[in-house]
């Protein structure tokens, strides 16, 4: 796949990102996310993911629970950037059974969590999905959009 600034083209599974839509995120709030966070930028493909730190909880959008494994997977690339390796999506149950899924960047990780939460489990304690090794990518940008970059990727969504 070649180098895309910002362009809406369609195209296979993104070597960078590992999404199949270019313009998929922000899922909330598209325009509000892209006006007021900091996102990472797929050098590849175009992509914007949501990568602000959230100063109140101290964490970043990657670290939030998600609700289905696909949408994790859309957040995963800014886990991998983050921590410059490799990481895995967890499955989640609390103690009255609703599943959500988690990135951590390795077992450990997982494992202090599910000490400090209590009336959560991980069946498998094993990633449900990991991408393979990390990589860098030579065009990725962080950064706030400008009002343009924001106006024309809008457009194509």
């Amino acid at each position: 796949m070649e180098k895309s600034n910002l362009s809406g083209n369609e195209f296979e599974m993104c070597k960078e990102c590992y999404s199949n839509e270019n313009r998929i995120t922000p899922l909330l709030n598209p325009l509000e996310c892209l006006q007021n966070h900091t996102q990472y930028i797929c050098g590849t493909c175009g992509r914007c993911i949501c990568i602000e730190h959230d100063p109140r909880k101290g964490l970043q959008r990657w670290n939030f629970p998600f609700k289905s494994l696909e949408i994790a997977k859309l957040y995963l690339r800014t886990a991998d950037y983050t921590l410059k390796k490799s990481c895995g999506i967890y499955e989640i149950k609390n103690s009255q059974g609703r599943i959500s899924y988690k990135i951590f960047g390795k077992n450990e990780d997982l494992e202090l969590f599910l000490k400090k939460n209590k009336d959560k489990t991980c069946i498998s304690m094993e990633p449900v999905f990991v991408y393979g090794e990390f990589q860098e990518f030579p065009y990725t940008q962080v950064r706030k959009l400008t009002s343009d970059e924001i106006e024309k990727y809008m457009s194509e969504r």
